[in-house]
């Protein structure tokens, strides 16, 4: 809805310069740590959980479903990482200059990781 309602001022104002950036999933950290996922309390998404349990701040991983119509029937998610989303953020403000108009982005990698693809691969990486 909010994007039709941009899309529609944008139409209405020739002159402003509008755009939307729809990603899921950011993941990851900075190299500096100044951003990423730290949850204080509860974490609501898949890698500060993991990382938590890593840690010794959670005891399991509880895996909500298992009959997606996917390899492994865990649901799938296009993950990206926290840096490669503030890229987008830049590369998308550098589109407009110049440029009015309503626009609108995916952000993402393009290929789904499933919840047990993930917890794979960060069981391997950290032994």
């Amino acid at each position: 809805m909010v994007e039709l309602v941009m899309k529609a001022a944008s139409g209405a104002n020739p002159d402003w310069a509008l755009t939307t950036l729809r990603y899921f999933n950011p993941a990851g950290a900075h190299p500096s740590g100044l951003l990423g996922d730290s949850p204080s309390v509860f974490p609501n998404n898949l890698f500060p959980y993991i990382e938590q349990i890593a840690v010794g701040k959670r005891p399991l991983l509880n895996v909500f479903g298992n009959d997606y119509p996917t390899t492994d029937g865990t649901g799938v998610r296009d993950y990206i990482h926290i840096v490669d989303l503030a890229k987008g953020h830049i590369a998308a403000l550098k589109t407009l200059e110049g440029k009015n108009g309503f626009h609108e982005y995916n952000l993402g990698t393009g290929k789904g990781s499933s919840v047990l693809d993930i917890v794979k691969a960060y069981s391997e990486a950290i032994g």
